[in-house]
């Protein structure tokens, strides 16, 4: 590729290339999501996914094994564990550490997911009511209720906050394993009820840094407003699936150093 800018008829065509060759299960095991593909069952791949991308900063290699480590704790049965875990049992997972994300931390997200399993319909169900007034509202609505069960003044900034400006790139990479589906076996796509119209596209260092290389993204900071953007100029490739850019963003920033 040339430094020449693309015309829209080859940048559809690049992106397209690119997608398809990032979005393969050859990447898997290399990758985050990796660790929700252990599971079968929906709840477990959705608490599984929730969690490790959670803990999706840092070096892949480091994120990997911090959530399998954290699945062990939960017994590698995280809905089960969920719904069925006393006090005791809550206390293994205090000594769980990843970076700043801490026992407290994690500790708090558990008994939260408990409240939203158990009374509150489950992990869809808090993100779908709202969706249809846009992700960052989803998001928004999802975040009021995780963080509902005490002061999440600390804990809460493991969980990004649109209202303050976040791209919130962990969450949309949540959604978009948990919404899209397609052949290629890499994303689940267990929330049928989602459009991956709707979802946003996860902006982060690389995948930022690209769209700005490629003329996707004029925006100088990695924002809720630079992912607006940038999933706005996607979807004049694909507006019914602009988010299956991400692999061709992601790919091209962290294994071509683009």
């Amino acid at each position: 590729m040339t430094d020449k800018a693309l015309s829209p008829d080859e940048m559809f065509s690049f992106l397209e290339l690119k997608a398809l060759q990032y979005n393969k299960t050859a990447f898997i095991d290399s990758d985050p999501i990796s660790i929700p593909h252990r599971f079968s069952r929906k709840e477990d791949i959705e608490i599984s996914g929730f969690l490790t991308a959670t803990l999706s900063w840092g070096q892949r290699k480091s994120i990997i094994q911090k959530s399998l480590l954290l699945m062990q704790l939960l017994d590698d049965s995280p809905y089960d564990f969920i719904m069925n875990a006393n006090e005791q049992d809550l206390k293994s997972v205090e000594k769980f550490v990843y970076r700043t994300f801490n026992g407290v931390d994690c500790l708090y997200f558990i008994r939260a997911l408990q409240k939203l399993y158990r009374s509150e319909g489950g992990m869809e169900t808090a993100f779908t009511s709202v969706f249809a007034e846009g992700a960052y509202s989803a998001i928004s609505n999802f975040r009021n209720i995780f963080t509902g069960i005490g002061d999440p003044t600390r804990t809460g900034r493991h969980l990004a906050n649109p209202l303050q400006g976040s791209a919130a790139k962990r969450l949309n990479m949540f959604l978009r394993w948990m919404v899209r589906k397609d052949e290629n076996g890499v994303d689940f796509g267990i929330w049928r009820n989602i459009s991956p119209a709707l979802l946003i596209c996860p902006l982060d260092v690389h995948s930022g840094r690209v769209a700005r290389k490629l003329g996707l993204l004029n925006r100088t900071s990695n924002d809720r407003k630079a992912a607006e953007e940038l999933t706005t100029a996607l979807c004049n490739f694909d507006k019914k699936d602009p988010v299956k850019y991400d692999f061709a963003l992601f790919g091209l920033g962290v294994f071509e150093q683009f």
